[in-house]
């Protein structure tokens, strides 16, 4: 990646939004990151090491917060991890088109931003029901997969499906996440390793941004979570980059 001085503080400072307001929740923000990405022309290979870089960057730090303030739950995790660590490093190992990348995270990036516009302040404030391992483990298999083909750490697919199953309260939900994320990052970078898809020496800049963004996101978001408006703001951001990959892709 090469850009114009005035180009990369744009992005970098774009990232570190991105990482605030994503890493308050527990999350990576790698569709955030793709989002951006993408109105800059970066190759798609590219793309999907940066942000899945940054992801494991973004999502550690709020997975430190979230554990220094006891809401992580290794018992309500490890099923989830055990299964999408692997399918993410074969999701990453797996080399699509060009088209066929821009189709799959246009869908991704529609999925989050309407999970993020419509999420509004809902909030499950204890853990009504147990997770079974039958549907734990194909769930964490298959966002594992589809994480390491696109980039994502797949928290933005987690979440809801743990929210809105009752497996746990909001912020045990956001401590899973960020866990979620971190392995499955490392998993696809490890399969993008394998086929020689790893060049991290042209995104610094954005590895400080992430890192300050994620510190003030996670500080912040382990007491409290951030507001509707900017949600909806980034939703229509990732909406906008959607549509332009699906109109490059068509």
């Amino acid at each position: 990646m090469e850009f114009s001085l005035t180009v990369l503080l744009l992005i970098s400072v774009l990232i570190l939004l991105v990482a605030a307001l994503y890493s308050s929740v527990g999350h990576g923000g790698a569709s955030g990151y793709l989002a951006v990405l993408s109105f800059f022309a970066v190759a798609p290979s590219q793309m999907a090491t940066t942000a899945l870089m940054l992801n494991v960057l973004v999502a550690g730090l709020s997975l430190i917060s979230y554990y220094r303030a006891k809401h992580l739950s290794s018992g309500l995790a490890w099923p989830f991890v055990v299964a999408s660590v692997p399918a993410a490093f074969a999701g990453g190992a797996i080399h699509v088109s060009e088209k066929i990348y821009f189709v799959l995270l246009a869908v991704v990036l529609i999925f989050a931003a309407l999970r993020l516009a419509f999420s509004g302040d809902f909030q499950v404030e204890q853990r009504a029901s147990s997770v079974k391992l039958a549907v734990s483990l194909p769930a964490g298999a298959g966002i594992g997969f589809l994480s390491g083909i696109v980039g994502v750490g797949g928290g933005i697919f987690l979440s809801p499906l743990m929210l809105l199953m009752r497996w746990a309260s909001t912020k045990q939900t956001a401590a899973v996440s960020a866990l979620f994320i971190v392995v499955n990052s490392l998993g696809g970078l490890a399969g993008r390793g394998l086929r020689g898809g790893l060049d991290l020496t042209a995104s610094i800049p954005f590895i400080v941004a992430a890192f300050v963004g994620g510190f003030v996101g996670s500080s912040y978001g382990a007491r409290k979570f951030s507001g509707l408006l900017l949600r909806r703001i980034l939703a229509l951001v990732l909406l906008i980059a959607a549509f332009k990959l699906l109109v490059t892709a068509l």
